[in-house]
């Protein structure tokens, strides 16, 4: 995903000293910030990181907080993040269920400046999600996706979809 978001960057010509002598490349002229969505983002940030390698970093946390068996909110406690005034925002979380994960932390994002450009990078999604956030950001803001789920649960999970990305990284979470 990291590859393909890199074709829309731009880029501008410039001399690399090797080893061996100096080359003539294209280096991307963006400042890139790849922001992830804490826990479940960490593998996805890693994968980024890979392909930006000079890229700033960043971190938030967000999570549902269920108010009853079906409803929930998306709270946001926890941010670590350098200036984003001016620079490529890539905002990774792996998955889209209602968008207002995304939403949530775009706002929570916004004291620390204004990005040139807003990446939202998802691995799977549900179509109510996908067409929630195509209905409140503007066309500035470009979603990549790898799949997309026809669509959500009574609880708002991504059927059939995969289960809790973060469980599925690191286990389950712990229990208070």
């Amino acid at each position: 995903m990291g590859y393909e978001l890199s074709k829309q960057l731009d880029y501008k010509a410039t001399s690399v000293k090797t080893p061996l002598g100096e080359s003539k490349t294209a280096l991307h002229a963006d400042q890139i910030v790849v922001c992830s969505i804490l826990r479940a983002g960490l593998p996805l940030h890693n994968g980024l990181i890979n392909c930006f390698d000079r890229a700033e970093n960043s971190f938030i946390s967000a999570y549902r907080h269920h108010t009853s068996a079906t409803e929930f909110e998306i709270k946001v406690e926890y941010l670590a993040t350098p200036s984003l005034e001016g620079k490529t925002l890539i905002l990774a979380d792996p998955m889209l269920a209602t968008g207002r994960t995304f939403i949530n932390v775009l706002e929570a994002l916004k004291p620390m400046g204004t990005p040139a450009k807003i990446d939202l990078v998802s691995v799977i999604g549900s179509q109510p999600g996908v067409d929630y956030l195509k209905g409140v950001l503007s066309d500035e803001i470009t979603l990549w996706i790898a799949a997309i789920d026809e669509k959500l649960n009574e609880k708002g999970y991504i059927v059939p979809g995969l289960g809790d990305a973060g469980d599925l990284s690191f286990g389950s979470k712990m229990q208070n």
